[in-house]
């Protein structure tokens, strides 16, 4: 459900609150699965497509939140490959990108949008 003006483009998705620290999310966006973390160490909300390319299926919300070198990444839970969630590449597989989004907190909601 689309609560703020056409022109922005902007989703909200939940409240900021029902978000836990270093853990993540899914949430329907655009008839998409994302995944959605509260980094504690950065501070910072970050929302990536939940489909993990290696297992093929929809579990990176259930990822592990880790940082390495000043990236920080979720760990799938099923082979262990590391994406950015910054930007969605994989560290461990040059083959590999999951899809970002763009996200803020607006009135203590979360909201998303597509990245350019």
């Amino acid at each position: 459900m689309d609560m703020t003006s056409s022109n922005t483009n902007w989703t909200d998705i939940c409240p900021i609150n029902d978000l836990t620290p270093d853990a993540g999310i899914c949430a329907l966006y655009n008839e998409q699965q994302v995944a959605i973390f509260l980094c504690k160490q950065t501070n910072s909300v970050y929302a990536v497509g939940n489909f993990d390319p290696f297992g093929e299926a929809n579990v990176l919300s259930r990822g592990i939140i880790g940082s390495t070198e000043d990236i920080t990444y979720v760990a799938s839970p099923l082979y262990k490959q590391r994406f950015n969630l910054a930007t969605g590449e994989c560290l461990d597989s040059e083959e590999h990108k999951i899809k970002t989004f763009n996200v803020r907190i607006e009135n203590e909601q979360v909201q998303l949008k597509e990245a350019s």
